[in-house]
């Protein structure tokens, strides 16, 4: 099944998830086992030998990823930052260099400066939304990826895709971008010429916080081939059930993310006029610099909101202690509202760094719950 057949909400409900043929079950099975049995020796059965060389339920869904996403080839990770690893330790050598944003999500920027340049892989973080400043930071034979987050987390910038991907091409380089914020209902960044899509499916996919999973979806089939060879050989899988919950909430990615967007609406709406909040960042804005790309590239704006609390990093972190509906989590992309302090939390690896992101900042992951009450929760937690 493809977009040039069918709508998203289709695809995501019916990509890879025919009607079980033994049964008729119309919801796939999960295959909750480690291995099969085999017909003869050297003849397994449609495939399979072991599940973390293949499993059909995760099968399932790597074919509605790459369905949703618009690409060749779908693969399910164990977490976002397991499909990341998968990655870089696909098309990157020791001695390549990579080019990332100057506010990348802190894990990350943890993996870069901690994991993958002591294995020899070299890093440059600049914003990405300056493409004089990333084409400045190439170094032509050695650059052999841009490594794209937009929105971004937790500052939500906005990276041009198609602009990035032209320049990448024109080094021999590839472009990833991480589609976690957006998700694949507001955002295609393979149409826009990217060579590969990152997700935590954690997030919005996933969208119930039940679940903990990563995806990898590509343009191209051989790159697609790469990967998989390398998700058996490193092993860092999604298992059976949790592929399943993942499947589950794929099927309602449309609906929860029109209702989150409404309500990231209203709530930005509010947080501007109010006395105690310096600066709303939020990509929907027309004073957002990243305005216009975004609306270029995106069908809606998301359902992430960051602000700056006028009373600074102390402030900021009481309105995060005193919310009562936004739940002090870290995380994002679930039904329910969360809040945190990014840097005390999901980006306390990047602090002291050149990506550490300013103390009075407070994100929210906007829900679907009624807004009215989350307007309520968000002035007595402002005071």
């Amino acid at each position: 099944m493809t977009g040039n057949e069918y709508g998203f909400d289709t695809l995501a409900i019916h990509a890879g998830q025919d009607p079980d043929p033994r049964t008729g079950a119309v919801v796939p099975p999960i295959y909750q086992t480690s291995t099969y049995a085999q017909d003869a020796v050297g003849a397994p059965r449609l495939g399979y030998e072991y599940s973390r060389s293949g499993n059909p339920t995760r099968d399932a869904l790597q074919e509605c990823l790459a369905a949703i996403e618009g690409g060749r080839r779908g693969l399910a990770f164990a977490s976002g930052l397991a499909a990341e690893d998968t990655l870089l330790r696909t098309v990157c050598r020791p001695g390549d260099h990579v080019v990332i944003p100057d506010d990348a999500y802190g894990g990350t920027f943890r993996l870069f400066s901690k994991v993958a340049e002591k294995w020899g892989v070299d890093w440059t973080a600049v914003p990405l939304n300056d493409l004089d400043a990333v084409r400045a930071a190439f170094r032509p034979g050695h650059t052999r990826l841009i490594w794209a987050e937009t929105p971004t987390n937790p500052l939500l910038n906005i990276a041009d895709i198609a602009a990035l991907a032209a320049l990448a091409h024109e080094y021999d380089a590839m472009l990833a971008v991480d589609n976690t914020f957006a998700s694949p209902y507001l955002q295609q960044p393979i149409a826009l010429g990217a060579d590969v899509v990152v997700h935590s499916t954690t997030k919005y996919l996933g969208g119930h916080s039940d679940v903990v999973g990563g995806a990898l979806i590509t343009a191209d089939e051989g790159l697609g081939q790469e990967l998989a060879f390398h998700q058996n050989a490193m092993g860092a899988v999604n298992g059976p059930f949790d592929a399943w919950l993942t499947l589950r909430g794929i099927k309602t990615l449309g609906v929860r993310m029109d209702r989150h967007c409404d309500n990231a609406e209203r709530v930005v709406a509010y947080l501007q006029t109010h006395a105690k909040v310096g600066q709303v960042l939020y990509p929907g804005l027309e004073s957002h610099p990243g305005h216009e790309t975004a609306a270029k590239q995106m069908s809606r704006f998301g359902g992430m909101v960051s602000f700056r609390a006028k009373g600074g990093r102390d402030q900021a972190i009481e309105i995060c202690n005193r919310t009562k509906l936004f739940v002090l989590a870290e995380s994002l992309g679930g039904v329910e509202s969360l809040i945190e302090h990014p840097g005390q939390m999901t980006h306390l690896s990047a602090a002291g760094s050149p990506l550490e992101v300013p103390a009075d900042l407070v994100r929210l992951s906007v829900g679907i719950e009624t807004v009215d009450d989350l307007l309520a929760d968000l002035e007595q937690a402002l005071g």
